[in-house]
């Protein structure tokens, strides 16, 4: 729990630096530009960290009685696609480095596998139901108290940087820089205190480089610090850096073995979800076929606006002519490939085609974020802090990599419900630890405040696993947790539902307009193909798991009626919006 705690201040700490510097960079290729003391030069991630060491080597800190805390969380980052997790789809040393040096979860997961209600939960510790955030649309409770709120109030300084995706001022952190909402890959816009301001470069780099900036010339060295280290990728749309754009163009990765699942032994929920590769992957937005060369014949069911008007509000309209130019072989590649071989295609190569470029570009994102890690993670080594900070990389939830035939999240199924969860604490933690325990970003929050040796409040509703950190599992006892998913009628149409998790099963309930079940037997089908709800050699096991998630719902204080509650609130919700536009 320790451990976990140190993270988070870490988190607090990256909050605060988001002032300092300012990118300008014309090739978001290889290059970008860092403000260093008034002077601006253009170089690439790896020289402006090698210059910056040399102008202004860290002294050696001596070790603090409280840890720092460097929160480092990407967003829809799959587990699939770290090579800790035994990836066969890429390799991401330093996320690895940091597995490799403390422990590696296998069953963290989410209370909500959606963005903002995802990252609400990890604040406040809180399930969605109570502060608020119970969908991508629904405001934030405001009035909630944050952890960072208690680590700043208990002597930590605070700070983040990156994608926060809900509000625009960050309660609890000295410095910020974050994107307005899901902000841009390219010449991205940030919120800072002092106004809006326009990075030019690539998100991810620029990101790191205010974070570094912040712990080279902003820390106060007199305090432990929070540092939220916030990345936008691996997000749709998928925009790589310009030369890992070409990269990994034309690489082709194994296909998954539920690519073409049938849903055959499930209801009506996974049958009706809009996000198939095959028909919900958009070719302009996602596959980028640009729209100069892309014939709507082929696929007339697309809406233009989500999938044109998109592309051009993040690419067309935003990079620079010679930004532009970097991209403009591939896109001609990638317009080429489909205007010659999509009308020739079977339904089943269409799906495969779509596939491949789903890969190549969320990889892509993905190999940056893991490079920008590494810098962080030399960072800390160079200046001394290594030892007494604890770091945390996670996601804000998992995500379909072709599995089930889908993108995105949403679902209790395990590829969207589990999240990448490993932590390192030098001090503490025992290197190379792997643990099957069931945490879930409900936790974060009081872990943290645990591992900064603060008091818990009351009302939150997670369990510090900071024992699991420090090798007191004895101290650590959970059978289940628990799930619950709102955003229906919304993006993807994906039911809505609640469920419990434990080691072996997971029981979920589709309700709203349906009122279906399922039961998986996690342990003889990892797949969740098999929907054993109705198979009579489970009837003990299933009463079992209705009674444990009853009695969750008691816990965590949700009920029936509140779901009639938020099935209202969102109707109000629209109706107020139809109205407005009226």
């Amino acid at each position: 729990m320790l451990g976990y705690l140190s993270l988070c201040l870490g988190l607090i700490s990256l909050l605060g630096a988001c002032q300092s510097n300012q990118s300008n960079q014309s090739n978001i290729g290889t290059q970008h530009a860092i403000k260093e003391g008034g002077n601006q030069g253009v170089s690439s991630p790896s020289s402006v960290l090698a210059s910056n060491a040399g102008q202004s080597s860290p002294a050696k800190v001596n070790t603090q009685q409280r840890p720092n805390i460097l929160f480092i969380m990407s967003d829809d980052h799959a587990y699939q696609a770290i090579s800790a997790y035994g990836s066969n789809l890429i390799q991401t040393p330093n996320i690895d480095r940091i597995a490799k040096q403390g422990i590696r979860f296998t069953n963290a997961s989410v209370t909500n596998s959606i963005c903002a209600p995802s990252r609400a939960t990890i604040l406040t510790g809180k399930h969605t139901h109570i502060n608020g955030k119970i969908d991508n649309r629904m405001p934030f409770d405001s009035t909630q108290i944050t952890f960072p709120q208690l680590l700043q109030r208990n002597g930590y300084q605070t700070a983040m940087f990156g994608k926060l995706h809900f509000g625009n001022n960050p309660k609890g952190v000295d410095d910020f820089m974050i994107l307005p909402g899901q902000g841009d890959y390219i010449n991205p816009d940030f919120i800072t205190k002092q106004g809006t301001v326009r990075k030019q470069g690539y998100v991810t780099d620029i990101i790191t480089d205010e974070t570094l900036n912040w712990l080279k010339h902003n820390r106060d060295e007199s305090k432990p610090f929070m540092l939220a280290y916030l990345h936008k990728a691996p997000h749709r749309s998928w925009w790589p850096r310009a030369d890992k754009f070409a990269e990994f163009y034309g690489k082709q990765y194994p296909i998954p073995d539920t690519l073409f699942d049938d849903y055959a032994t499930r209801g009506a929920a996974a049958k009706s979800a809009e996000m198939t590769l095959r028909k919900h992957l958009l070719p302009v937005k996602d596959t980028k076929v640009s729209p100069d060369r892309y014939d709507p014949r082929y696929e007339p069911y697309v809406n233009p606006w989500d999938n044109i008007k998109v592309f051009e509000r993040q690419y067309t309209n935003r990079a620079t002519p010679a930004q532009k130019a970097q991209y403009e072989k591939v896109l001609s590649q990638i317009a080429k490939d489909y205007n010659e071989n999509w009308p020739n295609m079977t339904e089943r190569e269409k799906t495969i085609w779509k596939y491949q470029r789903y890969m190549q570009d969320y990889l892509a994102t993905i190999s940056s974020v893991d490079d920008n890690i590494g810098r962080v993670l030399d960072y800390l080594d160079e200046a001394g802090l290594a030892d007494n900070t604890i770091v945390v990389y996670t996601s804000d939830q998992g995500f379909y990599l072709g599995e089930h035939g889908w993108y995105d999240k949403r679902f209790a199924y395990q590829e969207s419900m589990k999240t990448p969860l490993v932590i390192r604490w030098p001090q503490k933690i025992k290197p190379g630890q792997v643990s099957d325990e069931l945490v879930q970003n409900l936790d974060y929050a009081q872990t943290f405040l645990d591992a900064a040796g603060l008091k818990q409040p009351e009302d939150m509703q997670g369990q510090s696993f900071l024992p699991l950190l420090t090798g007191q599992t004895h101290k650590w006892q959970r059978e289940g947790v628990y799930y619950h998913y709102y955003e229906f009628p919304g993006a993807h149409a994906v039911k809505r539902h609640y469920a419990i998790m434990t080691k072996r099963y997971k029981l979920i309930h589709f309700y709203h307009d349906v009122d279906e079940w399922e039961l998986y037997d996690l342990q003889r089908d990892p797949k969740e193909v098999n929907n054993v709800y109705h198979d009579a050699s489970y009837r003990d096991q299933l009463a079992k798991l209705k009674q444990q998630l009853r009695d969750l719902r008691i816990q965590y204080k949700d009920s029936p009626e509140l779901d009639q509650q938020m099935i209202e609130r969102t109707k109000n919700w629209k109706n107020s919006k139809n109205k407005a536009k009226h």
